[in-house]
């Protein structure tokens, strides 16, 4: 199928009533798009707290504006959430895909949505996978769901559209979801080319942005490609960095200078690669064609490497101390959100941790009443404190995450203190 640009005026949706599976940071945003256009939209999700804050108006996490939305949506009752899988016209399936030991995906949550949805589907539906995904996996959703449903799949043996199949990736950066959601351009990939009309004809709902069809398989990869492109970008500044530590070169500086060149345009390095998409989906590419794809596995290697840096530096910053106390500013896996998922700075302070056991790490976080994630709880010498607190009665002090709440820590708290400053933060004032 040659890529399209879809027009709204080429097909109208009948679509009344959309579950969408998954209600995490993208499912639930798409959700409350959609209700707030009216539809009935019902959102589906194992987790109780999650369905009875949404059922609410309440949000579980934190995304700006997603809760004027959610509050409004529930209230008009155009948006409810529950545990077991409704009847419905569109299914938008956005459930995790996270990758196993192997760097290879897992799609239990995918298949495990396929299996629930083929239990209430009709002739005639709509199934979107918005999950992101390696190359072939809206045809896997599909068939596990036909296996299910005999009676679908002999229609569809018999060349007829029993139900339509799509992949819609999401393009959204967190914090700017809810903006993003609707002005952004997609990519719509359908198994057929009707499933792909009929996809965008839902999305044209809300979607600002131009709608651009194509094959599932392409839309997969256009996804796994954009954010491969940035992994490959961020893991050259940061290989620069480390470079730059063993010559004795202010790496900031440097990318400074070099960016003055009309054709250059440098990254900033960081302490690694987080959240589930850069961290994630160019290990789909490798997965998928592991020969051809040298540059993009070394990116992600170099990006890996890089928290095992940054926990160097702060080990040497601590020498000779018998019970140092380490203020670790922030988890989450970029600036301003409280996502912590596939975090460096969640690696960092667990290795940091596990290093230097008669360390205190205090973590300072920017966000009143975060917590520190699973992998951290459980460990003895790591708490949550203010970041005053924190700094004050740190040794060493390892600026992690770029929060504009931490611009408010003044040079002379700093004073007389290592400071580890993985994002440039301080680079004027320190």
């Amino acid at each position: 199928m040659n890529t399209q640009t879809y027009n709204a005026g080429e097909a109208a949706t009948d679509i009344a009533a959309v579950a969408v599976v998954g209600l995490g940071y993208i499912g639930l945003p798409t959700a409350a798009i959609l209700a707030g256009k009216g539809l009935k939209v019902i959102g589906v999700d194992v987790n109780p707290y999650t369905v009875e804050a949404v059922n609410e108006g309440r949000v579980p996490f934190v995304e700006p504006d997603l809760g004027v939305h959610v509050a409004g949506a529930v209230s008009q009752g155009f948006l409810k959430a529950q545990g077991n899988m409704p009847e419905a016209d569109a299914y938008i399936v956005a459930v995790p895909t996270p990758f196993k030991d192997d760097k290879t995906a897992d799609l239990v949550y995918v298949e495990q949505a396929a299996r629930n949805i083929a239990a209430r589907i009709r002739p005639g539906n709509l199934v979107i996978l918005e999950s992101t995904s390696p190359p072939g996996t809206t045809r896997r959703m599909a068939d596990v769901i036909l296996e299910l449903r005999p009676d679908l799949a002999a229609k569809a043996n018999d060349g007829e559209d029993a139900v339509l199949f799509a992949h819609c990736p999401e393009r959204v950066l967190p914090g700017r979801i809810m903006i993003e959601l609707v002005t952004n351009d997609r990519i719509i990939g359908g198994l057929t080319p009707e499933a792909a009309s009929a996809a965008a004809g839902l999305y044209s709902i809300f979607c600002q942005g131009s709608i651009h069809l194509t094959d599932a398989a392409t839309a997969e990869m256009a996804k796994l490609v954009e954010n491969a492109y940035r992994d490959v970008n961020i893991a050259f500044a940061n290989e620069l960095s480390v470079i730059s530590d063993n010559l004795g070169i202010d790496v900031w500086n440097l990318i400074e200078l070099a960016n003055h060149h009309p054709r250059v345009n440098i990254l900033q390095p960081g302490p690694g690669v987080g959240g589930h998409c850069i961290a994630v989906d160019p290990w789909f590419i490798v997965s998928a064609d592991p020969e051809n794809s040298r540059l993009i596995r070394t990116a992600r290697e170099v990006n890996d490497a890089k928290p095992g840096h940054v926990v160097a530096e702060v080990n040497a910053a601590v020498a000779g101390i018998a019970e140092p106390v380490i203020a670790a500013l922030g988890l989450a896996f970029k600036a301003n959100v409280d996502d912590t998922r596939e975090s460096p700075a969640v690696e960092i302070v667990r290795r940091l941790a596990l290093e230097n056991r008669a360390a205190r790490i205090m973590v300072g976080l920017s966000f009143p009443g975060a917590t520190l994630p699973e992998e951290l709880v459980q460990l003895p010498n790591v708490t949550v404190t203010a970041t005053g607190d924190a700094v004050a009665a740190a040794d060493a002090v390892v600026l992690l995450v770029d929060h504009d709440a931490f611009r408010e820590i003044r040079p002379e708290q700093l004073a007389g203190k290592a400071v580890i400053d993985t994002r440039g933060f301080w680079r004027t004032t320190v």
